[in-house]
C-alpha cells in the first residue's frame, strides 16, 4: 500500500483519520440541533431542517470549520457544548500503533487539520496524541481550508517538504484531490471515518480500513535516514 522508501514526509488529518469522526458527526447532526431547537422551542426535526441546510451552504469553507463563526451565528458557546460529549472522542483502530511505528522508524508526522484550534486542544488533551507529531497545523492558522490550494502553498512555506516524497492520509476526497493537484504524490483515503457510519467510497484513492493496513514489515523494520 505504501512504499516507505519513497516517503520523506507524512501528513495526517485528525478527524476521521486518526480520530473517530462519530464525535463530530453526532455533535453537528444530532446534539447541536436538539440543543439549539430546545432553546428556541423547536421540535428536534424542525431544528435539523433549519440548521443542516445552513451548514451545508458553506461546507468546505474556513467558516464551516470555525467554532467562533458558529458561536456567533447560533448564539451558543459551541466549544462548551462540545465539552458535554467529549467522552465520545476516540482514536481510530490501530491509529496509536501506527503513530508509534512511524516515530520508532524515524518519521515524525505532521498533523494537518481543518479543526479549530480550541477543538484541537480539547482532542489532544483527551487522547494524548499530540506527542507523536512534529507539527500540528490548523487551517485557521494558515488562513485557508485544506480544500483550497492556498493551504498547501502556505504549508510548504511553513514546513518544507517535497510533494513527490510526501504521504497524505485524509478522509475528505476534496482535500485529497486538492493535495493531488498541488503535487502530493502518495494519497490514501479512509473507508470508515465514522465507526458507526457506513463504508465510504474513496473512489480513485486507495482506502485504509484499519491502520494495520499500513503497518507493513518495511515500516516496522526500516529506519528513516
Amino acid at each position: 500500500m505504501v512504499d516507505w522508501n519513497q516517503i520523506e514526509t507524512v501528513l495526517l488529518d485528525m478527524d476521521g483519520t486518526i480520530l473517530d469522526l462519530h464525535f463530530d458527526n453526532y455533535f453537528w447532526q444530532e446534539y447541536l440541533p436538539v440543543h439549539w431547537g430546545r432553546i428556541r422551542g423547536l421540535d428536534p426535526e424542525i431544528a435539523k431542517q433549519q440548521l443542516i441546510p445552513m451548514m451545508k451552504s458553506i461546507e468546505g469553507t474556513l467558516s464551516w470549520y470555525c467554532l467562533d463563526f458558529w458561536s456567533r451565528e447560533l448564539e451558543i458557546e459551541i466549544i462548551q457544548l462540545k465539552a458535554d460529549i467529549e467522552h465520545l472522542i476516540q482514536v481510530r483502530p490501530s491509529a496509536l500503533e501506527f503513530l508509534e511505528a512511524l516515530n520508532t522508524s524515524g518519521w515524525k508526522p505532521v498533523m494537518v487539520t481543518n479543526a479549530h484550534e480550541d477543538l484541537i486542544n480539547m482532542k489532544l488533551k483527551k487522547t494524548g496524541i499530540g506527542c507523536y507529531f512534529s507539527h500540528i497545523v490548523s487551517s485557521h492558522r494558515l488562513g485557508s481550508p485544506k480544500e483550497e490550494k492556498a493551504f498547501w502553498e502556505s504549508l510548504q512555506k511553513s514546513i518544507e517538504f517535497d510533494p513527490e516524497k510526501t504521504l497524505l492520509v485524509d478522509d475528505n476526497l476534496t482535500v485529497l484531490r486538492t493535495a493531488r493537484s498541488f503535487g502530493i504524490l502518495h494519497l490514501l483515503g479512509i473507508a470508515y471515518p465514522d465507526s458507526r457510519g457506513p463504508e465510504r467510497n474513496t473512489e480513485e484513492f486507495t482506502a485504509i480500513y484499519d491502520f494495520n493496513d499500513v503497518l507493513s514489515p518495511p515500516l516496522m523494520q526500516n529506519t528513516k535516514s
